[in-house]
């Protein structure tokens, strides 16, 4: 018969004593952070001057737990605007070394600096005269020799009672790997719309689609002359769903917006009769149409009065459409 596990134990103690365990984990590893900040220089600089300057790709390679900190690593560089990828130091000398070519630069990560798997895509890279970066804590070991620029983690314990899981190590390797692709989109001057190109799926790339893309066009918007008289202007606000009328001029600039709010403000017994030219709000809340839906909600939320509806103008205010709260909702924004 197959042993049972032993049962854990649920007693306060083993409660108590599970928070300190983590508690010292994130103070350990906060500690090696802190060191590590403080430790960035010139090399910092000199490895983010040559990773930039490259014509080609950053090549992020590492065995172990350093080869999944390069993965990532390798996808947060790829998402900010430096072309990178993963390379596996193990399939390297199996024909992946195909993938590092003139132009390119490496990063390598080990925390000894001495994982042998690494051995071929060093001596690729010293063949071809590219470009190395390591990231290791031994500046004595064979990588940080090898290397052009050494990236040299502090001396720290790795978290938890036996100190030998790699946690701190590969903690220091992650966050010097965003400090790099952070680095490096700022010299690039990537944007929030850049990042938006590279990330058109989920709740992420929802926010940073333009409101073009959302925005309502052509007779579906609502519009009317200030001529227009109220009982005519109020048909149309009820027809067109969307809380409020444009009042534009002939050149379809917007002069103006009726809402239910102006209405109420409004009321009198000759409202039906007078023009919406006369109650209108002369300066309403606009956006352009390259503005992020992001933006667009917060232009409606976070401003006060708030709005339900915005209508999208181009420079010269003439109206190209109308954006709706709904459509934010509707495409993931919120």
């Amino acid at each position: 018969m197959p042993v049972a596990p032993p049962r854990r134990d649920q007693s306060p103690t083993a409660a108590t004593d599970d928070l300190a365990i983590a508690r010292d984990v994130l103070a350990t590893e906060a500690a090696a952070l802190n060191a590590l900040a403080a430790t960035l220089g010139e090399g910092f600089t000199a490895a983010v001057t040559t990773l930039a300057d490259i014509a080609g790709r950053v090549v992020v390679t590492g065995m172990g737990k350093s080869g999944h900190v390069a993965r990532k690593i390798a996808a947060t560089l790829a998402s900010t605007g430096t072309p990178a990828l993963f390379v596996h130091p193990a399939e390297a000398s199996h024909g992946d070394l195909g993938m590092i070519v003139p132009g390119d630069a490496v990063i390598a990560l080990s925390n000894s600096g001495e994982a042998a798997e690494l051995a071929a895509i060093v001596s690729h890279v010293r063949r071809f005269a590219l470009p190395l970066v390591a990231i290791t804590s031994r500046a004595e070991s064979t990588l940080a020799r090898a290397a052009d620029l050494v990236l040299l983690l502090p001396a720290a314990p790795e978290a938890g009672p036996i100190g030998m899981a790699p946690t701190t190590s590969t903690t220091m390797q992650m966050a010097l790997g965003d400090a790099i692709a952070v680095a490096l989109l700022a010299r690039r001057g990537f944007t929030a719309a850049d990042f938006g190109l590279f990330h058109p799926g989920g709740k992420l790339g929802a926010r940073l689609r333009r409101v073009r893309d959302l925005m309502h066009e052509g007779e579906v918007v609502p519009l009317a002359g200030p001529d227009t008289r109220m009982d005519q202007a109020i048909l149309l606000i009820t027809a067109k769903h969307f809380g409020c009328l444009g009042i534009i001029d002939g050149e379809r600039r917007l002069l103006g917006v009726v809402t239910d709010g102006d209405l109420r403000r409004a009321m009198a017994p000759d409202l039906l009769t007078r023009e919406v030219g006369r109650i209108m709000t002369t300066s309403p809340r606009v956006i352009g149409p390259e503005r992020l839906a992001e933006e667009a909600l917060h232009d409606m939320t976070a401003l006060t009065p708030r709005v339900m509806s915005l209508f999208v103008v181009d420079e010269s205010r003439r109206v190209l459409g109308i954006v709706h709260m709904h459509d934010l909702l509707r495409a993931g924004v919120a």
